[in-house]
């Protein structure tokens, strides 16, 4: 039998998204299209992408996202509301893996929900091929230790965003409004499922034809995509390079605006928030008193120094966080003496902190993440510093 010519059929996949799908960029609809290809794929590779619509407001198209998706893909599986121990006992399931679709996310992972674990968990480790969870399951009279594999494809679709963990293994599409020149087709299950399902049973062949060369494929990657964001893109990747046509040039376009786009979006750590606005409070001081710094931070516009977990910064709390991170010489970050007017006070030197500056701060625009906005330094001399013994 014939093989399907796959660009084609990928482009006829990402047509059907086309008239009941506004999504916000043409890399959206690339992404889309190479996840719901690569779910008929999934053993050919050591890991699988979350796929999650995101968007700040309610009546976005994530819903609608995620139902078109469940037309396209291979034992899709709703999952609001499954319990944990519910999505365990199917995705082992012999008789088929599903392909979970989590509506309402939000709802499991939002500031009023809890931190549900477990569910991170299965997300999580599900990302990996070797991903399993472990489960006391009853035999008899014992309970006895049983490992569940959990690997599946997921897609998500909520409000707000997602635990960091499962965003780092995520293609995040940022779902917006339709403006009003915006224009798509409604959709109704009843005419245009079966439409989604003759695709998806094409899908279904063509991966077939492919499965050998795509489990055996390790695509070239964009450069500067490497780690996480490789482990998430390399299956869609292997899937375009399968597909041939214009699907290669176009996947890799489109992994570098979304890897680049969730990136600028990510929500950095409080410390490396800190570490951030520090630098940018020492201005190209070589060393700072402990007050001044926190007057500062506390001061600034848009930061959260002034309200950390309902009281300002201080002193204490400063030193706290810093310590976490080292020196270029692998001590910890902490207060030195610093003479100031005739007298000692508490302070923090640019030397101590320029290593974690490098290694944790994006970069100022055009400049290396070490670097001053202005080029005046303050001379430090031996009559200016007094040597701290607890170093």
């Amino acid at each position: 039998m014939t093989t399907e010519n796959g660009a084609t059929l990928l482009d006829e996949i990402e047509g059907f998204h086309r008239r009941f799908n506004a999504f916000p960029t043409q890399a959206a609809y690339v992404a889309v299209v190479l996840w719901n290809a690569h779910s008929h794929l999934l053993d050919c590779f050591d890991s699988t992408p979350r796929l999650a619509f995101l968007s700040p407001e309610p009546g976005s198209g994530k819903t609608r996202g995620l139902e078109i998706c469940g037309t396209l893909v291979p034992n899709p599986m709703a999952a609001v509301n499954a319990s944990p121990a519910a999505l365990f006992r199917a995705v082992s399931m012999e008789s088929g893996r599903p392909t979970i679709l989590f509506d309402e996310i939000d709802t499991v992972f939002g500031p009023k929900a809890g931190d549900n674990e477990e569910l991170r968990g299965l997300i999580n480790a599900g990302h990996r091929r070797i991903g399993v969870s472990y489960r006391c399951v009853s035999v008899g009279d014992q309970q006895v230790v049983q490992p569940f594999p959990v690997y599946a494809a997921v897609a998500m679709a909520g409000l707000g965003w997602l635990p960091d963990t499962i965003l780092h293994r995520s293609v995040v599409i940022r779902m917006r409004r339709r403006a009003p020149n915006e224009h798509v087709e409604a959709f109704r299950a009843r005419i245009h499922e079966p439409e989604g399902h003759e695709l998806r049973d094409r899908l279904a062949a063509w991966a077939d034809a492919v499965r050998d060369r795509v489990a055996g494929a390790f695509p070239a990657m964009p450069e500067g995509v490497n780690d996480r964001p490789a482990d998430v893109w390399e299956p869609l990747l292997a899937v375009a390079d399968a597909a041939g046509g214009t699907w290669p040039d176009r996947a890799r376009n489109a992994c570098v605006e979304l890897v680049t786009a969730a990136a600028e979006g990510s929500k950095a750590s409080l410390g490396i928030g800190l570490l951030t606005d520090l630098r940018t409070v020492f201005n190209g001081a070589d060393r700072m008193p402990t007050a001044q710094i926190v007057a500062a931070l506390t001061d600034m516009d848009e930061a959260p120094w002034a309200d950390v977990d309902g009281k300002p910064l201080n002193s204490r709390l400063l030193s706290k966080h810093l310590a976490e991170y080292v020196t270029a010489d692998n001590q910890p970050i902490k207060a030195r003496n610093i003479r100031l007017g005739g007298g000692v006070v508490k302070g923090y030197y640019a030397t101590d902190l320029r290593d974690a500056w490098a290694r944790y701060c994006p970069p100022p625009p055009g400049k290396s993440a070490t670097s001053a906005t202005h080029p005046e330094k303050l001379p430090l001399t031996s009559h200016d510093a007094v040597a701290d013994t607890t170093r």
